[in-house]
């Protein structure tokens, strides 16, 4: 793997019963890179970035992160190299509702130990970054469908990962929020955040570095 290489998917495969998943995928992404994996639903791109974030393993190849095997780790190792390295952010926001955007925005951050008041500083200082300031003390159910994924995407970041992944993260967006994500996804990966993102929008073409398309399973 090369020095600088965040994530590396090597030879990955990937099968459900009588379903191949993935077949064969190889991936390199280097710090400040934005990829884009485009694919219908069912193509694979989902399980691709599942295998790339820990969340799943292959039955065949490898994943590396930040030079760390994750097909070699126990899924409590996954988990931890997760809460370290890894943004993850999903279609759906995933928010707690009844927890203000900020007490959100810190819970990977509690996860890992961090005592609620820099927690909550550090959330805060997220929520800057997305331009979400005034509605930290917004509940999630409070907040648009926008804000919300903002708000996830300040979650995936709080804990300045070195690589963040992205499945179908506009899906449920208006066209003009959904550009707005985007944006803020290419400025994180300008910051030297090594970016992965899977979807069917091939407006995010317009801002990434190199495209991938995926179909049943096979990456080119």
């Amino acid at each position: 793997m090369a020095a600088d290489a965040v994530l590396r998917v090597a030879g990955v495969r990937r099968v459900f019963g009588d379903i191949i998943a993935v077949s064969q995928a190889n991936l390199e992404l280097r710090a400040g890179q934005f990829a884009v994996v485009l694919g219908r639903s069912g193509s694979g791109k989902s399980t691709l970035l599942s295998l790339a974030a820990g969340l799943d393993q292959p039955d065949v190849g490898t994943v590396h992160v930040d030079g760390v095997e994750l097909s070699k780790l126990t899924a409590e190792e996954r988990e931890r190299v997760r809460l370290k390295s890894i943004g993850l952010v999903l279609q759906a926001p995933g928010l707690l509702d009844l927890m203000s955007a900020a007490e959100n925005v810190a819970l990977p951050l509690r996860a890992s130990g961090v005592d609620r008041k820099d927690a909550l500083e550090a959330a805060g200082d997220a929520l800057s970054a997305v331009g979400l300031a005034p509605r930290a003390g917004h509940r999630a159910y409070e907040l648009s469908g926008g804000e919300q994924q903002r708000v996830a995407l300040a979650r995936a970041m709080v804990k300045s990962p070195v690589l963040l992944v992205a499945d179908e993260p506009t899906g449920q967006l208006d066209t003009e929020t959904a550009r707005s994500v985007m944006a803020l996804m290419r400025r994180f990966a300008d910051e030297g955040v090594a970016t992965l993102v899977a979807t069917h929008d091939e407006a995010f073409v317009e801002v990434a570095d190199f495209v991938a398309t995926i179909d049943d399973g096979r990456l080119t």
